[in-house]
């Protein structure tokens, strides 16, 4: 077999981590967010898109690199700065797991009863989405999820890009704004900061696709080299921004100046989308859009539902064992760990559905608070000794790394004074 056949065949085995990453990353801040940024301003969000993605990569890309360099995962490395930045992530993972689980679940219910004709009955669905997942993760482990996520993901990119590509030939162009100078006029504060806090997603899932990288890994029997699993993680973060830009389109073309008034609950929004896109362009659409709609969901779902109990686990055993674990598998912490998430997300849509919104928030502002400091503790982990020379971030990299922990900074205080100032 020559040389560039066997990278071939090295990275293909490695491949996989970074599209579970996408899947999680594709959720209600792709479904609702960026569509709803087309809806209220055409395309003059999207420099503001653009400008998320660009600066927020380098904190997503340190989870796989820091991986494949040091074959252990983020959580090591933030156990190796000492105990308190651990306990700080674990505390973050703790107080936003049940909330967003329950957020993801409920909408994916949502979606799918709407599909089947179903009204109510949301707590029978979730259960089952939370059961379903489990007997899947139960069944077949990673290899199983890595190659279901595949499947879905492909399904997510044909029907999203068909659904936005057919729409092209009406789009005006003439709202495109590439600076990230949004009109302020037209654009609220608040969903200006959560449209950017989020996208692509949170940034404490850094350490999944490390987590991720490392079960690829002990799925193939097979090391992933630095390079591959940048490039994997490259493909995922790539698609991921794609996919953006596309449920943006499908907002400024189909929704952008209808006249209509949108609600503000995601679940609603997206079957206005869903009717509107029908209506321009004829019943033939709704298929398609729908299963963009349903796919989107269940991947995030899928990977929501693995990658919370897996650094519960992870960090866990970090904090009782020190940071050079040795048992990398997930263990019982795991296991309980997604069921107590299971019955506690089902729960919650039975009895406190009313209340989610204000959940919701808590999450959010968890979020935004702790994002630069998770981001600083990144960049000092893969910067570390632990870390060969030739694989930590060069000079361009370090730079866009500040850049962008100035700008999550100001993102919180902005965050903050919205929420809580006069």
């Amino acid at each position: 077999m020559s040389d560039s056949s066997q990278q071939r065949s090295k990275f293909w085995s490695s491949f996989g981590p970074g599209l579970l990453w996408a899947g999680a990353s594709i959720g209600v801040s792709h479904l609702v967010q960026s569509t709803r940024a087309g809806a209220t301003a055409g395309f003059g969000l999207a420099g503001i898109i653009l400008a998320a993605l660009i600066v927020k990569y380098p904190f997503f890309e340190f989870g796989a690199r820091y991986a494949a360099a040091t074959g252990s995962s983020l959580v090591e490395g933030y156990r190796r700065i000492g105990a308190w930045a651990l306990w700080l992530y674990l505390l973050v993972t703790l107080a936003t797991s049940v909330i967003i689980q329950v957020a993801v679940v409920m909408f994916t219910a949502f979606i799918i009863n709407s599909t089947l004709g179903v009204d109510g009955h949301l707590t029978s669905t979730s259960g089952l989405i939370c059961g379903g997942a489990i007997l899947l993760l139960w069944v077949g482990r990673f290899k199983v999820l890595d190659v279901s996520i595949k499947v879905v993901l492909v399904l997510l990119a044909v029907s999203t890009l068909l659904a936005a590509a057919v729409t092209l030939p009406t789009a005006d162009f003439s709202t495109l704004q590439l600076l990230p100078l949004p009109d302020m006029n037209v654009v609220e504060l608040g969903f200006l900061l959560a449209l950017v806090g989020w996208m692509p997603t949170a940034l404490d899932l850094a350490v999944w696709s490390s987590l991720w990288t490392l079960a690829k890994d002990r799925a193939s029997g097979r090391r992933s080299t630095v390079k591959n699993a940048r490039l994997d993680f490259n493909i995922g973060y790539i698609g991921t921004g794609v996919l953006a830009f596309a449920f943006l389109t499908l907002g400024a073309v189909v929704m952008h100046g209808s006249g209509e008034s949108f609600d503000a609950r995601g679940t609603v929004f997206s079957l206005q989308l869903l009717e509107l896109y029908a209506r321009s362009l004829g019943d033939w659409a709704r298929p398609v859009v729908l299963t963009a709609l349903i796919t989107t969901m269940v991947s995030t779902s899928l990977t929501v539902i693995d990658g919370f109990p897996r650094a519960i686990d992870r960090s866990v055993k970090a904090l009782s064992g020190g940071p050079e674990i040795v048992d990398h598998d997930p263990g019982k912490v795991y296991w309980v760990s997604i069921a107590v998430l299971a019955a506690t997300t089902v729960l919650i849509v039975q009895t406190f559905l009313g209340n989610l919104t204000a959940m919701i928030d808590f999450a959010t502002i968890v979020s935004f608070l702790t994002a630069p400091v998770l981001g600083a503790l990144s960049l000092r982990a893969v910067s570390s000794s632990q870390v060969p020379q030739e694989h930590r971030p060069g000079p361009a990299m370090r730079i866009l790394a500040w850049i962008g922990l100035l700008l999550l900074s100001a993102l919180a205080i902005a965050y903050l004074v919205s929420k809580f100032g006069s």
